[in-house]
């Protein structure tokens, strides 16, 4: 599993022209995605890495403040481009092994007591965001 985590003062994301899934204030957005061999294991270390991670400004997590979280399917963070010009989507996993896996990630930080709000698995969507910083980081587990 892999995930690019923004910290955002707002993101929002849009579909057919209706958002779907929006943040305000201080939060992260959590671009995730799911690889062949990803489970439960990744899924609670994800969750983890999210909520606690000091990511937010004076150094505290989500977790801390009780900041948002927009989380966002993301194949294309396991597109490869070893060579030629056109990616490869080999090892990103199918959306019947993904989507499971991203609700699983998404219950999980609500569990943690997180507001969590979503795209839509599979739709075309406009992700749109202010980044806070810029700050970004890529998180593998």
């Amino acid at each position: 599993m892999r995930a690019v985590l923004q910290r955002v003062s707002s993101a929002s994301v849009t579909v057919d022209g209706e958002v779907v899934g929006a943040i305000d204030g201080s939060g992260l957005l959590a671009l995730v995605g799911v690889t062949h061999t990803d489970g439960p294991a990744q899924v609670a270390t994800m969750a983890r890495k999210i909520s606690e991670l000091r990511l937010l400004r004076d150094e505290r997590s989500v977790l801390d403040e009780g900041a948002p979280v927009l989380v966002v399917s993301q194949f294309t963070l396991y597109g490869a481009i070893r060579k030629g010009r056109r990616p490869s989507w080999t090892d990103a996993a199918p959306g019947e092994v993904a989507e499971p896996l991203i609700e699983s990630l998404v219950s999980a930080l609500r569990d943690l007591g997180l507001a969590v709000a979503t795209g839509r698995f599979g739709a075309t969507m406009q992700v749109a965001s202010v980044g806070d910083g810029p700050f970004t980081v890529i998180v593998d587990v």
